[in-house]
């Protein structure tokens, strides 16, 4: 699969990431990707409500509990619950929307774009990266 300009620009230009829904477990995706993410030198902002630090970093409950800008919201929640999720990163102001493969709501992608966010579905983050180092 062909990578798009508009996912390597993403890549490029993102330094922090909230991960919404970020596990403590090291088999889950959310836990493996963002540890993947981190050692490739982005910073990882962690939002789970029932976790107080994880990879090294505090957690906060909820996207509008962070206390500094991020670039991109990653999301590792189901898509039901996306549309809350977005909202909130169009309040805090982030530059980009990216769900995890198996990821997706159409409505919500297209109020983010229309609020001036980058959007992915239905991919994931550290395989783009890979793909993108590789070329």
């Amino acid at each position: 699969m062909s990578l798009p300009e508009e996912i390597i620009e993403i890549l490029k230009t993102t330094q922090t990431i909230a991960v919404v829904g970020l596990s403590a477990n090291p088999e889950r995706p959310s836990h493996y990707v963002s540890l993947y993410l981190q050692h490739h030198g982005y910073r990882i902002l962690p939002v789970n409500p029932n976790l107080q630090h994880v990879l090294g970093q505090p957690c906060v409950a909820r996207l509008e509990d962070l206390s500094e800008p991020v670039d991109l919201v990653l999301c590792f929640r189901r898509s039901e619950y996306i549309p809350v999720i977005a909202k909130s990163a169009i309040a805090i102001g982030a530059k980009s929307f990216w769900m995890q493969l198996g990821i997706a709501n159409e409505e919500s992608a297209d109020k983010l774009m229309a609020a001036g966010l980058n959007v992915v579905q239905d991919r994931c983050m550290m395989v783009a990266h890979r793909e993108w180092k590789a070329r």
